[in-house]
């Protein structure tokens, strides 16, 4: 049985339609029918259901908020949350997906794509909470995937894409930072990648895996395809003119040659925002 974690959240409802359309039995949980941060809790939630998968999606995500009035929780859900979920899932003897982020880098490399086994460095509260969690889950478990993605969009919750798509009927010129540089995600490749290790356990060695939408790009230039076709003038500015609570990594491009190396395809983040537009008519 799977049992997932924050499946009413911008992945775990894309993942939930996966499993619908494949008609794979599963578990949802939220925050209203189990409260990770709540040990007793979460072990009997597992006692009831003996996952033998469970992926732990559920996670703090205000970036910003997690600097200051959020720091607390986002320790709470990112940190004493996610080791509630890794102890439960050894004591009950299931594998564990874990969910994490590009923020867990410091953003200063410029010569490479940063790999699955370089160590990380988080430059902020949300970064440093989800690489906390990844410790937890390689400290009680063996038989675990953490899987970091970034950029995240999709049909479900809010995002980049539907930001930049309600700004455009709004003004007639949107500035973007054009100084950050990673790969956007679809949450449907990483629904659909996820899927695939589960179906493919046992030629896909457990660890670490980077997974995002293949090529590169700025904020300002997935902001410019975002909106093509439109009316709309975008322009590339600097993050100084953004200033933000918490720091973004400035280069977050993550290795994907260990996720190819599964046989999964990986489509271009272009590809993937036009399939997700085509999905919406």
């Amino acid at each position: 049985m799977i049992l997932l974690t924050g499946g009413n959240g911008q992945l775990g409802t894309e993942l939930r339609f996966l499993l619908n359309e494949r008609k794979i039995g599963y578990v949802v949980t939220d925050i209203f029918d189990m409260n990770i941060t709540d040990e007793v809790e979460v072990r009997a939630r597992f006692a009831k259901v003996k996952p033998d998968v469970v992926f732990h999606l559920a996670a703090y995500t205000a970036v910003d908020k997690a600097e200051d009035e959020g720091k607390e929780l986002a320790y709470k859900v990112n940190v004493e949350g996610t080791r509630n979920i890794a102890k439960a899932s050894k004591e009950f003897g299931a594998k564990l997906f874990y969910i994490s982020t590009d923020y867990v880098f410091d953003g200063t490399l410029k010569n490479r794509e940063y790999y699955p086994d370089d160590l990380p460095n988080p430059q902020n509260e949300y970064g440093r909470t989800k690489y906390l969690g990844e410790e937890s889950v390689m400290k009680f478990l063996s038989r675990y995937y953490i899987i970091r993605t970034s950029w995240v969009f999709g049909k479900y919750g809010h995002n980049f894409v539907f930001t930049m798509q309600k700004l455009a009927k709004e003004v007639s010129e949107i500035f973007v930072v054009n100084d950050q540089l990673g790969r956007p995600t679809w949450t449907r490749t990483l629904a659909k990648f996820i899927m695939y290790i589960a179906e493919h356990k046992k030629r896909v060695s457990y660890g670490i895996y980077h997974l995002s939408n293949d090529n590169t790009a700025t904020w300002y230039e997935f902001a410019k395809e975002i909106l093509k076709g439109t009316n709309v003038k975008v322009m590339p500015v600097s993050s100084n003119d953004f200033p933000q609570n918490a720091k973004r990594p400035q280069y977050s491009v993550m290795s994907l040659k260990k996720a190819k190396a599964t046989g999964f395809l990986i489509p271009t983040w272009q590809e993937a925002l036009e399939k997700m537009r085509e999905s919406m008519q």
